[in-house]
């Protein structure tokens, strides 16, 4: 079974990709980008946890690649996967594993979506260090269930040789109507707390997890921008591009812990391996003024 990477990009025409997640964000996303970049593709139709309804699909679609942007997070928040157990284990690990498996069978790479919210800062790699966690590390955050079941089937997922691990975190994109996206998660939270994360730019990383695929690369990637950015910094810059008027309250974690359920996490990681593969991507508050405040920008020049 090969799975060697070609640094030769392939020629949209002998791309086809089989996507999973069509109704959630991320999927919907990379449905736009394949249209954009002339890539064919399609939504699978089957459930991740229904083995047979999987291999129908890379039956009927014969792709080239496969994505997994499927899961369950939780409605409204990871909260829902505290009562929700069962459900979020037939998702989060028996579903991607099963996805996983079959791809395996048929040769095919997997880009899967994951998460970066499985770390939290510890005395090795304490709060404005500035030191990350690597893709080799040991997740040391297991707060919320969602977190646990993400770093379970990670450490499952590194025996396939055909899986591409994207550690996502605290996504954001310019659509800053989208209750997903963090910013707009976070202008519309009663109180914040302001703590440096690592983050995700979509608008600059998804082209690069197509671009991924098409080098067949593997293996766990920490799939955030460098560095890390505060809750404080984010919403300032939004009070300076978007809105004059913005303010908000800040609160600690421990007043925090009272109106969730479970813990959140809370970590920088470290991006050299995707920066050495990707020499382009841009520090996460460059990436913020370029992909998200720039094109919203409602104030004068700021």
């Amino acid at each position: 079974m090969g799975f060697e990477s070609s640094n030769g990009t392939a020629s949209p025409k002998l791309l086809k990709f089989l996507i999973y997640g069509r109704t959630g964000w991320i999927g919907g996303l990379l449905g736009k980008l394949c249209q954009s970049q002339g890539i064919d593709f399609t939504y699978g139709s089957g459930r991740l946890e229904n083995r047979p309804s999987l291999e129908a699909d890379l039956v009927a679609v014969n792709p080239t690649h496969v994505f997994n942007a499927a899961g369950v997070t939780g409605r409204p928040n990871v909260d829902w996967c505290e009562s929700h157990k069962v459900e979020t284990i037939r998702t989060n690990v028996v579903g991607t594993l099963t996805l996983a498996d079959l791809c395996r069978e048929k040769g095919l790479v997997l880009i899967n979506y994951a998460t970066g919210c499985i770390f939290e800062y510890d005395s090795s790699h304490p709060l404005g260090s500035g030191i990350g966690f690597k893709e080799e590390d040991t997740p040391n955050f297991i707060g919320s269930f969602y977190s646990k079941t993400k770093a379970m089937v990670e450490d499952l997922l590194r025996n396939y040789e055909n899986v591409c691990t994207l550690r996502v975190r605290m996504p954001i994109s310019s659509d800053l109507a989208n209750p997903r996206n963090f910013i707009t998660k976070i202008t519309r939270y009663e109180k914040v707390v302001n703590i440096p994360n690592s983050m995700t730019i979509l608008d600059e990383l998804l082209p690069i997890s197509i671009e991924m695929a098409k080098r067949n690369l593997t293996g766990i990637y920490n799939f955030t921008n460098p560095g890390v950015v505060s809750h404080n910094e984010i919403l300032e810059m939004y009070r300076d591009y978007i809105d004059p008027d913005f303010t908000w309250k800040n609160f600690t974690l421990e007043e925090q812990a009272k109106v969730i359920v479970a813990p959140r996490s809370n970590n920088e990681l470290d991006t050299a391996k995707l920066k050495q593969e990707f020499p382009e991507l841009l520090p996460i508050k460059e990436s913020l003024i370029k992909y998200v405040f720039k094109p919203n920008q409602k104030t004068a020049a700021a």
